[in-house]
């Protein structure tokens, strides 16, 4: 007797340690879904900052290793960490085709007003949350995915549009990277 070989096929796994304990990891899980391929690990950090997300990846990858398609990112907001804070980031993110960082600045919730608008004008955190809830009135730090879902495209084309030239690190003004990792996430569910 030989036993039957499976024809389930591996779920390309995406690790995302955030910042954020609310806003990103709902944003992230809404491409979570049983029938693709592709699955999404967000890891539950301890507290803010770059040295505290770049920890928990650390840790998680001490005791999971990837896969050769599995991919490892952090999601950080500028605000007011320094650029030698996110150097680090930037530097971990270089030891391995593997690993990548996606940075908003100034905060995570630019990359959301982008799914609705180009963004420009931006001076501060608060001009961002203010601009957002033009878009979603009641947001608070809660998730509207009927409202995101369609317009992910869209996001995508203003960040990349923004980011221009393409920064090798991280954005130094207003801007965010986090489209980088959406495409992957896009590209990973219609594998």
């Amino acid at each position: 007797y030989q036993r039957p070989i499976g024809k389930r096929r591996y779920r390309r796994l995406i690790v995302i340690s955030t910042e954020g304990t609310v806003t990103e990891p709902q944003y992230f899980n809404l491409f979570n879904n049983d029938t693709t391929v592709l699955h999404i690990k967000i890891l539950k950090n301890k507290g803010s900052g770059p040295t505290k997300v770049l920890r928990e990846m650390n840790n998680y990858l001490k005791d999971e290793s990837l896969r050769k398609n599995d991919q490892a990112w952090l999601v950080i907001d500028k605000d007011q960490w320094t650029d030698t804070q996110l150097q680090a980031l930037h530097d971990w993110s270089k030891t391995n085709p593997q690993y990548g960082l996606a940075v908003s600045d100034p905060k995570f919730e630019y990359w959301l007003l982008l799914h609705f608008e180009d963004g420009t004008g931006i001076q501060s955190s608060k001009d961002c949350t203010n601009r957002l809830k033009r878009h979603l009135p009641d947001y608070n730090k809660n998730i509207q995915a009927d409202k995101l879902l369609p317009n992910i495209n869209s996001a995508i084309r203003r960040a990349k549009q923004k980011d221009h030239p393409p920064c090798t690190d991280w954005p130094h003004g207003t801007g965010t990277t986090v489209y980088l990792l959406v495409k992957v996430l896009l590209e990973s569910k219609s594998m």
